[in-house]
This record gives structure tokens, C-alpha cells and sequence, in this order.
């Protein structure tokens, strides 16, 4: 999710969900804007993924960033869906899937946080 290759990607185990994946910032940053990524392909259908953001300078305690709700991601505008949010100080930024209708699995290609 972090080595640059659009078309790898990380897949969690069938019928698991919620599913979750997190970045460690390395220090407490501003953050407000989180960009998503499946594999760029034509071959991977249009898919919706259920998913919310959190937050946390502490990695126990996180504060949510961007509410749960349905998240499309489409092949013919990039495979990808940016969440943009109230600007907040965190370190480690969390995505977690409870849903997906393309296959019973969280899938992430990228993982990209962005000050805004």
C-alpha cells in the first residue's frame, strides 16, 4: 500500500470483516485529506467499499475523521476516492471496512494522507 506500485495490492481474508489498515505518520501531523487506491486495471469492476477514517496520536485512542458510509470506486475515473475532512493532528491514521461489493474482502492498492 506504501511501495509505489499501483498494481500491487493488499487483499484481507474472505468474509472477515471489519477489516482494518492503518499508517504510522512518525509524528503528530495536520492532516485532511486521505486518497484511496484500488489497481488502476479495467479489469477490476466498478466496486463499493463501506469504509470510515480515524485518528489517533496515541494509537489507542482514535477519533473518527470521516464517518462510515459507501465509497465508490470506478476503473473508468481511476480506481481511486479522496476524503476530504476537517483538518486534525494525528499520527496514525486508520481505515476500516465493514463492506464491499465487488468481492467479500477489503482490498487497497494506496493509502495516501495529505495535510488537505
Amino acid at each position: 500500500m506504501v511501495d509505489g506500485d499501483a498494481n500491487s495490492y493488499w487483499e484481507s481474508a474472505n468474509n472477515a470483516f471489519p477489516q482494518w489498515v492503518q499508517v504510522d505518520l512518525g509524528a503528530t501531523r495536520t492532516v485532511g485529506r486521505v486518497v484511496l487506491k484500488l489497481p488502476p486495471s479495467s479489469a477490476w469492476a466498478t466496486r463499493t467499499q463501506t469504509l470510515a477514517v480515524t485518528g489517533s496520536t496515541d494509537r489507542s485512542s482514535f477519533g473518527t475523521l470521516v464517518g462510515s458510509a459507501a465509497r465508490t470506486f470506478n476503473p473508468s475515473t481511476g480506481n481511486q476516492v479522496a476524503l476530504t475532512f476537517s483538518a486534525a493532528q494525528t499520527r496514525y491514521v486508520r481505515i476500516t471496512v465493514t463492506g464491499n461489493t465487488g468481492w467479500p474482502v477489503r482490498q487497497l492498492a494506496a493509502f495516501e494522507v495529505y495535510a488537505s
